[in-house]
């Protein structure tokens, strides 16, 4: 298959793109800023295009390369990082144009093809707020807040897709965990010295993900010919905080005995706290499941106990 991927450098995309070469044609949506600057992952060969790079105008949406002809899938993972500082007004209105904006932008430009792709766009779970112990499905209503009408606008935006008669699919992934990177290698230091803990109560929801289960999500959705709409891309078995603080204590080998009171994590992220560190979603993957996907991680203590997850907490400190 012919596919094109965006975020192509992230931590998801990077492992995609690796396991796609084997046997695809695989492009990389390169993004340029409007005045011409390239981001988002400097393009191969030192700043100069390769030819299975495709050209993405952040201003216009506009795409430019002869590659993007007879593309058969586009895996969108693009995106403004939401926890890289306060989310104040502007930054707030970075993170949501980096989504809404670019990905409408996008979708625009493949909408205009005589063969509109398969589209697999990412989103989150923060499309469902602050739900307590609700379990929560793709069929269940979106929540309040910042992030919720984020994923929301997001999910709408492809829209003119649909209406094409093209199949979309909207992976809202969960928090993923990683040897390489993401929420471990955040968590590490403070766990490894010893000052891990649950925050708040700890009893929020955390729908993690591996990151060998967000790839073969995204693999099995490309394969599959009727997954389309909303797909929650999370392990069958979330775990509160405190669940998760046990677990990363016991496989580090570390004492979890203290804790963060919520109104300290509020002072030093302000409403990001309640948003993104405190806020609660118990998603399950029901439609991954009813189809047939067997999850390699299913179960978050496993996981951690794995040499490579634990290798890389203490090897990088």
């Amino acid at each position: 298959m012919k596919i094109l991927v965006s975020g192509a450098t992230g931590l998801i995309g990077a492992e995609l793109v690796r396991v796609l070469e084997k046997d695809n044609e695989v492009g990389r949506l390169v993004r340029r800023a409007t005045g011409g600057d390239l981001i988002s992952g400097t393009p191969r060969g030192g700043g100069v295009c390769q030819k299975n790079d495709v050209l993405w105008d952040l201003g216009t949406g506009v795409l430019q390369g002869r590659w993007l002809d007879g593309v058969d899938v586009v895996v969108h993972l693009a995106g403004e990082n939401i926890g890289a500082g306060r989310w104040t007004k502007a930054r707030q209105e970075i993170i949501r144009n980096s989504r809404v904006v670019g990905t409408a932008g996008l979708v625009r430009s493949l909408a205009h093809l005589a063969r509109p792709p398969v589209f697999l766009c990412a989103s989150a779970v923060g499309y469902y707020g602050h739900r307590g112990d609700e379990i929560l499905t793709e069929a269940s209503s979106a929540g309040s807040g910042f992030l919720a009408e984020v994923c929301r606008s997001w999910e709408e935006s492809c829209r003119p897709l649909v209406d094409r008669g093209g199949r979309v699919v909207n992976l809202r992934f969960g928090p993923v965990l990683s040897e390489r990177g993401g929420v471990l290698a955040k968590m590490k230091r403070p766990f490894l010295w010893g000052l891990g803990g649950k925050i708040g109560r700890g009893h929020h929801y955390m729908s993690w993900v591996s990151l060998s289960d967000a790839v073969g999500a995204i693999l099995y959705a490309m394969d599959s010919k009727t997954l389309s709409g909303p797909v929650n891309v999370t392990a069958p078995h979330p775990v509160t905080n405190k669940e998760f603080t046990q677990a990363l204590g016991k496989a580090l080998r570390r004492p979890t005995v203290l804790s963060v009171p919520a109104f300290i994590t509020r002072m030093v992220f302000g409403k990001m706290a309640d948003e993104l560190i405190l806020s609660s979603a118990r998603a399950l993957p029901q439609k991954l499941l009813k189809e047939g996907y067997v999850f390699k991680e299913p179960f978050l203590e496993r996981f951690l106990k794995k040499r490579s997850a634990l290798q890389y907490c203490s090897e990088s400190l």
